[in-house]
C-alpha cells in the first residue's frame, strides 16, 4: 500500500506516451546517453523478459543476443533518460515471466506472434508515420513560403561564397 502523499508525486513523475506492451513482445527502447558534452541515443531492442509494475517505479527486463551471448538490461520505464519505446513485434506466451530463456540457444529461444495484436500494432505505425510525414511536409512548405532555406542549400551557398572569396 502506497501513501497518498507518495502516490501524488509519482503521479507527476509517470509518462503518459508509453505504448502497451506485454511480457514476449519484441520492443526498441532510445535511451539518452551523455557522450561528452553531447546528448545522444542509444537503441538497445530485444524480447520483454520481464515486467515489475509498481507506479513510476514500473520497470522492463530486455534480453537480446550479442554476438552469441545474451545481454540483459532493466529500463525504468518513466526514467527521463527513456526518449521512446517502440513496439516492433507482438510475442503470445504463457508464462509472466520468461527467465527460461536464459539457458536455451538458437530456435529454442523463439517466440510465437501474436497475429491479433500485431496487425494493431503495425496499424499505429503505419497512421504514426503517416501523422510524421505530413507534419514534415507542412514544416518544409512553411519555411519555403518564408523564403527560408535548407541547411544543405545554405553550406552549399556558404562554400561557393568562401571558394569565390578566394579567387580574389
Amino acid at each position: 500500500m502506497i501513501s497518498p502523499l507518495m502516490q501524488l508525486i509519482e503521479t507527476g513523475t509517470v509518462k503518459n506516451d508509453i505504448p502497451t506492451f506485454q511480457v514476449g513482445d519484441r520492443i526498441e527502447v532510445h535511451q539518452k546517453i551523455l557522450d561528452g558534452a553531447k546528448e545522444r541515443v542509444q537503441v538497445f531492442e530485444g524480447d520483454v523478459i520481464g515486467l515489475n509494475h509498481g507506479g513510476a517505479r514500473e520497470s522492463v527486463t530486455v534480453r537480446r543476443l550479442v554476438q552469441g551471448e545474451g545481454v540483459e538490461r532493466i529500463f525504468p520505464i518513466h526514467s527521463p533518460r527513456i526518449a521512446k519505446i517502440v513496439v516492433i513485434k507482438a510475442g503470445l506466451v504463457r508464462r509472466a515471466k520468461l527467465y527460461y530463456l536464459r539457458d536455451r540457444v538458437g530456435k529454442a529461444t523463439k517466440i510465437r506472434d501474436d497475429v491479433k495484436r500485431q496487425a494493431k500494432i503495425d496499424q499505429d505505425l503505419k497512421v504514426a508515420a503517416e501523422v510524421a510525414a505530413k507534419a514534415a511536409r507542412e514544416a518544409a512548405e512553411a519555411q519555403k513560403a518564408t523564403g527560408g532555406e535548407s541547411k544543405s542549400a545554405a553550406k552549399k551557398r556558404a562554400r561557393k561564397e568562401a571558394e569565390a572569396a578566394k579567387k580574389k
